[in-house]
């Protein structure tokens, strides 16, 4: 059953027009409110997914960094008397790289927290203004050096490929980063997502999207420069040194199960989905009324949930092992995958297969999505 928890904690401080919180800024919250509609969730997960100890617990969703320590405390308590903590349990917490938060690090890692998420983005103010982002890089590289001096492991993001964006210029900025030391990145290609402000634009003709081809050249930098500084790709988008790998996300993407509680938090255990009601104060009620959040519980077959972890598990650099798949789900192989797509990729160099593993090569990661599709069989995304 689950070894990894995520809370969600879905109140943000200040509006921004590039998230989806919006409608979750209040002016106030009763924490003891939240503490014991949260703790109440977190019992009736236990009841359905517990049996294993946590190996990784993650607080993310509007502006955790901004909950009381004591509130964190004592989820954190709950959760070790529910399921038990692995040795050296990962414990991360999503933070804005703002003044405010910042000053709440030292408390949070005496709740427990042992690393931070930094959500930097950028290390230039040009950027960061066009992002929307509301902190400065002083403001962000002020609370990175808090984060390092507060918690025992520090990951901080970056968004790169952007409209314009030569390879001097990324190499400028990835090597500045590099040099702050932390032991891990998540570097992420700036997307167009549909209806966010940044389609609109494109089609109003306010910015042009980078090429596909300059994208994929400024990738393959980005890969070469990190493996050299020894934080090489795990994953699609994720750097980290040996052993500094976020294990939360490796329990996603090696398709583990893993709860989830709080306010639109998402689950997936003992083969179900499920997802929590996302407004606040419907998520309230739900708990109040059943002593639990869910607002979905669905059944996934064997041939979803393979699907799932083939998806999954193909951003990862250490690829999927066919044979376990095949005992986990029953399914042969070769029903979950087109064997002519792989081979075909593989010798053009996208894919490679070793024994029972498979998994992508360094320029398959840049045509990702177009690559999974290819690969996995027609009959089981569509039974």
């Amino acid at each position: 059953m689950a070894r990894a928890l995520y809370i969600h904690w879905p109140f943000c401080a200040k509006k921004c027009p590039y998230c989806d919180f919006n409608s979750h800024v209040r002016e106030s919250v009763d924490v003891d409110a939240w503490e014991t509609a949260l703790i109440a969730d977190m019992r009736a997960e236990a009841k359905v997914a517990g049996g294993e100890t946590l190996t990784s617990i993650f607080f993310g969703g509007g502006t955790p960094s901004l909950m009381p320590p004591s509130l964190v405390a004592a989820l954190l308590d709950e959760a070790e008397r529910l399921w038990g903590f692995g040795p050296g349990i990962e414990i991360t917490l999503e933070a804005n790289p703002s003044s405010v938060e910042a000053a709440n690090f030292t408390d949070l890692a005496s709740a427990g927290i042992n690393r931070v998420s930094l959500g930097v983005q950028s290390l230039e103010d040009e950027t960061l203004h066009w992002l929307g982002r509301l902190h400065s890089s002083t403001e962000a590289l002020a609370a990175l050096d808090v984060a390092q001096s507060a918690f025992d492991r520090v990951s901080f993001d970056l968004i790169y490929a952007l409209p314009g964006q030569t390879s001097d210029q990324w190499e400028a900025q990835l090597t500045r980063a590099l040099g702050f030391g932390t032991s891990h990145l998540s570097l992420y290609q700036l997307t167009i997502e549909p209806g966010t402000r940044f389609e609109t634009d494109v089609r109003q003709g306010r910015f042009q999207p980078l090429g596909d081809e300059e994208a994929a050249q400024l990738y393959d930098q980005t890969r070469a420069m990190t493996a050299a500084a020894g934080l090489p790709a795990y994953e699609v988008s994720n750097h980290a040194r040996a052993g500094q790998e976020s294990r939360h996300n490796l329990t996603y993407w090696r398709y583990q199960d893993y709860a989830g509680i709080g306010p639109g938090a998402h689950g997936r255990r003992g083969g179900f989905a499920t997802t929590r009601h996302k407004k606040p104060e419907n998520f309230l009620k739900a708990v109040d009324a059943r002593s639990h959040g869910i607002a979905e519980q669905s059944h996934l077959s064997p041939r979803d949930c393979a699907a799932e972890a083939i998806l999954m598990g193909l951003r990862l650099a250490e690829g999927l092992d066919l044979s376990a798949l095949e005992a986990r789900f029953d399914i042969p192989r070769w029903s979950m995958l087109s064997k002519d797509a792989v081979e075909t990729y593989s010798e053009l160099g996208f894919v490679w297969q070793r024994e029972d593993r498979i998994g992508v090569e360094g320029k398959g990661f840049a045509v990702l999505n177009t690559l999974i599709a290819a690969l996995v069989d027609d009959e089981l995304v569509q039974a």
